[in-house]
């Protein structure tokens, strides 16, 4: 899986229809409407995501892996 920022995940997205609902300290939190799950992204600078996070990031968004290749 490609590594990906806090940051560059947050505007995919955004670009997916995702809105930032609040910011709590370096955590973004994102939702979508008629979507349950809400999003808790951590910002911290151009620092990736961890290696489970993004895969959990993904599931709860219902994305494919293959939307993180088609963005650099």
């Amino acid at each position: 899986m490609k590594a990906v920022s806090g940051k560059a995940f947050a505007r995919i997205l955004e670009s997916q229809g995702w809105a930032l609902r609040r910011i709590n300290g370096s955590h973004h939190n994102d939702a979508k409407q008629r979507n349950p799950a809400r999003i808790s992204i951590p910002i911290h600078g151009n620092k990736t995501l961890g290696v489970g996070l993004l895969p959990s990031f993904l599931k709860a968004a219902d994305l494919p892996e293959s939307i993180l290749e088609c963005r650099s």
